[in-house]
């Protein structure tokens, strides 16, 4: 592969990196944005809330109005936005404006990661396309990895201003390797509204953006509400909780690398479940832990947790885009939605259950999200690549 492609894929992983780094970092410093804001703490998690809510919609429809546009000129043009977007928010003076600018930012970071996926498969042959994908979604995986522990550690000393600003800084690198590397007039197949019809009759991919929504809502029911369980329930520290975010972290990019290499080996279908399964546990282990306030259990549950969520989600892009390649775009658009509509339901409904007092039955429920998903997942048996019609 040349050079400049090989910074391309390095350039999209990085800016999938700085993506989920902007719809996260609320997540990493919770407690700090509470306190600096002046708010509660489900008020200060109603960011991602709101902001998932914004990218399950303005995603699809992203993909739809920018599907003709030079993936070169939209890629540089998203990360910078979310550069400029974060930067503003880091010099913000109060909650309202705050949230303003995010969901105005994450309006226009809902094109990047399924454009990105898109583009990718453009670079790229049919065969090498599942793993190029499963690549470059290790940046979700660095971001929680790497990302998440730094924003973590940067509010504690610096607030949550520190934190915004080092987002802005983690969106500006990817932009520039892109701006260098990503080759002009690259240009996929046209999307129409009917190309997100043909996808909506399909059962199967239903079946499959079903699957994303459940485990990722079972997920975001502990992720987003970590810090603040893990001070209530045992005490823990800033520095304790931004190295339990890159245990979760590190796990992740360590079952994304093992979803990319078996995936051709056991095909999708198989290597789905076995993530899945990883979601269960550590939801169980953690909510076990959690009803005895053992922080050592709960950290073994995030373990399992960071294993499964990553690899769970980059196994669902590659099976969209296999299911129908030509309209890439659209199926990882609609994936992406549902990604964002289980971090907007996760999210809800652990901040409700978080208000409450009910802090050791944000696991249970999270087990029954993801167990309803493994069912699903029985219906979605991999078969030959099939044409979907626009």
């Amino acid at each position: 592969m040349p050079a400049h492609h090989q910074l391309s894929r390095y350039g999209l992983l990085l800016g999938n990196f700085a993506t989920g780094l902007s719809v996260l970092a609320p997540a990493g410093m919770l407690a700090v944005l509470a306190d600096g804001l002046d708010v509660g703490i489900r008020d200060a998690g109603l960011l991602v809330t709101f902001g998932a809510i914004i990218l399950c919609f303005g995603s699809p429809v992203m993909a739809w109005l920018t599907t003709r546009l030079d993936r070169r000129a939209l890629l540089v043009t998203t990360l910078g936005v979310m550069a400029v977007g974060q930067a503003a928010m880091a010099l913000a003076p109060n909650y309202g404006v705050v949230l303003a600018l995010r969901l105005a930012m994450l309006a226009v970071a809902a094109v990047f990661t399924p454009q990105a996926a898109s583009t990718i498969g453009l670079m790229v042959s049919a065969r090498e396309r599942p793993g190029a994908i499963t690549f470059i979604f290790l940046g979700w995986s660095l971001a929680v990895a790497a990302g998440l522990p730094l924003i973590t550690m940067i509010a504690g000393y610096a607030g949550w201003r520190g934190g915004f600003a080092f987002s802005a800084f983690a969106s500006l690198v990817p932009c520039i390797m892109l701006a260098v590397s990503l080759p002009s007039r690259l240009v996929g197949p046209p999307l129409s509204l009917g190309s997100f019809a043909g996808l909506m009759r399909n059962t199967r991919i239903l079946l499959l953006l079903a699957i994303t929504i459940l485990f990722l809502g079972g997920q975001f029911m502990v992720f987003v509400y970590l810090g603040p369980v893990l001070t209530q329930l045992t005490g823990a520290s800033h520095g304790t909780i931004g190295l339990i975010f890159a245990l979760y972290g590190v796990m992740g990019l360590a079952g994304n690398i093992v979803a990319s290499r078996i995936i051709g080996r056991l095909g999708g279908w198989k290597t789905s479940v076995i993530f899945l399964t990883c979601n269960v546990i550590g939801l169980s282990v953690w909510s076990a832990g959690a009803s005895a306030s053992a922080l050592t259990l709960m950290a073994a549950g995030m373990i399992f947790l960071g294993l499964g969520f990553s690899a769970s989600n980059s196994i669902q892009q590659a099976r969209l885009v296999q299911a129908g390649p030509e309209l890439a775009s659209a199926s990882v658009a609609l994936n992406t939605s549902s990604v964002y509509i289980g971090q907007a339901i996760g999210s809800a409904l652990g901040g409700i259950l978080y208000s409450a007092g009910m802090l050791r039955e944000l696991g249970l429920a999270g087990v029954v999200f993801v167990a309803l998903a493994i069912v699903l997942w029985a219906l979605t048996r991999d078969r030959p690549a099939q044409a979907v019609s626009s």
